[in-house]
C-alpha cells in the first residue's frame, strides 16, 4: 500500500517549477539573440505542440516489454536476490526494500544483470500521494503562454517594458508582431509567473492572436530557448484547456509509480471533476512546493480581502455622510416649505382683504381651531413633549446625585446611545420649532381675520 501524506491538496493550479539555470536576468535591452535579421518568422502549424502544466503526464513510456523486465528485476531485487548465494541475500533484500520505499539508491540482485535504479517513481516508493490541480479553461486561440522567471515580482514589474522589447527581439523583431503581458503573479522562492500573448497584424489592417501552441513551439527551439534562459526564464508552458480525449487518457492511465487503486480512489474523491484533475505528488519536495504555492495564494487572497474591507469601510463612511446630508436637506426642505406657506398666507390675506369670510375659509378656521386644541391638549403632543423634558431633567438630576457611582459602558454602545439621544433632541427641537411657527401663523391669521371684521364692521355701521 502506498504511503499517503493525508488529504489531497485541492485547488493548486500552478505548474511545477524546476530549479533555475545559471542564466541571469540582466538588462532586457542588452540581450543578444541568435535569430538573424534576415530570417522570416512564421507561426505555421508546429511539429511540436508543446506541453501544458499537466502535459508531462501524457508522455509516459509505452514500451511494455521494457517495463515488464524492469518490474521483474525490481521484484527480484526486493524479494529474492541471488548475488551472494547465502544468508546475506536476505539482508540485501531488506536493504533493497528500504531503498525502494525511500525512492533512492541501487538494488543489486544478480551478478549477471545490472542493478535496479530506485527512484521516487517506482511503484514501491512510500512517499507519494495524489492531489488536485485546476484545469486551464483558455482556448488555444487565446495564445496565452506562461514564462516562469527566476526573479522577484518587483524586478519584473519595474522592467516590464524592457521584458516586452527583449521578447520581441527574440521573436525576430518583426514590426507586424506585438508582445503583450496578460498578467504577472508572484510564485514561491522569489520566482514570478508572466503570462504573455503575441498579436500579429496583417497588411490589410486586421489582427489576430498567435495560437499558444505555435508560440510555445517557437520558444522551445534550441536557440530561442537559450535566449530566454539568458533573460532568466526557467520554464515555459502553454495555458490551454485539455481536450476531452486528453482528459480521458490522463484519467484512464495512472502516472508512473502510482498504484492504480489509489488513482481510482483519487478520481472518486475529486471534489469538482469539471474543474479539477488528479495529479501525483511524489516526494517531500513536491509536497513542500504545493504547500508554498498554497501559502502564496492564501496571502494573495488575504491581501484582496484587506482591500475589499478597506473599500467597504470607505463606502460605509460615504453612506453615513450621504445619510447626514439627506437629513440636512430634508430639514432644509421643511423650513423652505414653512417659509413658502407663510408667504402664501400673507399673499392670501392681501388678496382677500375687503371681502367677506367665505364658507371654505370658515371651514378652514374650524380646522385650525381643532389643530390648536389638539396641540394644547395635555394628552397630545404638547403633553408628551413636557413628559419627555421632565424625564430628561430627572435623569440629569439622578446623574448628579449618583455622581459618586461609576459605571463603565462599552464605547460602541455609548456612541450609539449618544447618537440616538442626539437624534431625539434634534427631533424635539425641530418639532418645537414647527409648533412655534404654526402658532405664529395661526396668530397672524387670527389677527388678519380680526382686522377684516373690524373694517367690515366700520363700513356697515
Amino acid at each position: 500500500m502506498a504511503f499517503n501524506f493525508g488529504a489531497p491538496a485541492g485547488g493548486t493550479a500552478s505548474a511545477a517549477t524546476p530549479a533555475a539555470p545559471a542564466g541571469t536576468f540582466g538588462g532586457f535591452g542588452t540581450t543578444t539573440t541568435t535569430t538573424t535579421a534576415g530570417s522570416a518568422f512564421s507561426f505555421s502549424a508546429p511539429t511540436n505542440t508543446g506541453t501544458s502544466a499537466l502535459g508531462g503526464l501524457f508522455s509516459q513510456p509505452t514500451q511494455a516489454p521494457v517495463q515488464s523486465n524492469q518490474l521483474i528485476n525490481t521484484a527480484s531485487a526486493l524479494s529474492a536476490p541471488t548475488l551472494l548465494g547465502d544468508e546475506r541475500d536476505a539482508i540485501l533484500a531488506k536493504w533493497n526494500q528500504l531503498q525502494a520505499f525511500w525512492g533512492t539508491g541501487k538494488g543489486y540482485f544478480n551478478n549477471n544483470i545490472p542493478p535496479v535504479d530506485f527512484t521516487q517513481e517506482n511503484p514501491f516508493c512510500r512517499f507519494k500521494a495524489v492531489g488536485y490541480s485546476c484545469m486551464p479553461n483558455n482556448k488555444d486561440e487565446d495564445g496565452l503562454v506562461v514564462l516562469i522567471f527566476n526573479r522577484k515580482e518587483t524586478d519584473i514589474r519595474s522592467q516590464q517594458q524592457q521584458l516586452i522589447e527583449s521578447v520581441h527581439k527574440i521573436l525576430g523583431g518583426n514590426q507586424t508582431l506585438s508582445v503583450n503581458v496578460e498578467g504577472v503573479k508572484t510564485l514561491p522562492d522569489d520566482q514570478t509567473e508572466v503570462v504573455i500573448y503575441v498579436v500579429e497584424r496583417s497588411p490589410n489592417g486586421t489582427s489576430r492572436r498567435v495560437t499558444a501552441t505555435a508560440l510555445y513551439a517557437h520558444f522551445e527551439q534550441a536557440n530561442i530557448k537559450t535566449s530566454l534562459q539568458q533573460l532568466g526564464v526557467t520554464l515555459s508552458m502553454t495555458r490551454t484547456e485539455l481536450s476531452p480525449a486528453q482528459i480521458k487518457q490522463l484519467l484512464q492511465n495512472p502516472p508512473a509509480g502510482v498504484d492504480p487503486i489509489i488513482w481510482e480512489q483519487a478520481k472518486v474523491d475529486n471534489p469538482d471533476p469539471e474543474k479539477l484533475i488528479p495529479v501525483p505528488m511524489v516526494g517531500f519536495k513536491e509536497l513542500l512546493r504545493r504547500l508554498k504555492v498554497q501559502d502564496q495564494m492564501t496571502k494573495q487572497h488575504q491581501t484582496r480581502l484587506d482591500i475589499i474591507s478597506e473599500d467597504i469601510s470607505e463606502l460605509q463612511k460615504n453612506q453615513t455622510t450621504t445619510l447626514a446630508k439627506i437629513a440636512q436637506y430634508k430639514r432644509k426642505l421643511m423650513e423652505l416649505s414653512h417659509r413658502t406657506l407663510q408667504v402664501l398666507i400673507k399673499q392670501e390675506i392681501q388678496r382677500k382683504s375687503g371681502y367677506a369670510i367665505q364658507a371654505d375659509e370658515e371651514q378652514l378656521r374650524v380646522q385650525l381651531d381643532t389643530i390648536q386644541c389638539e396641540l394644547n391638549a395635555p394628552t397630545q403632543f404638547k403633553g408628551r413633549l413636557n413628559e419627555l423634558m421632565s424625564q430628561i431633567r430627572m435623569q440629569n438630576h439622578f446623574g448628579a446625585v449618583k455622581s459618586e457611582e461609576r459605571y463603565y459602558v462599552d464605547a460602541d454602545l455609548l456612541r450609539e446611545i449618544k447618537q440616538h439621544l442626539k437624534q431625539q433632541q434634534e427631533g424635539l427641537s425641530h418639532l418645537i420649532s414647527i409648533i412655534k411657527d404654526d402658532l405664529e401663523d395661526i396668530k397672524l391669521i387670527e389677527h388678519g381675520l380680526n382686522e377684516n371684521v373690524h373694517i367690515r364692521g366700520g363700513v356697515f355701521s
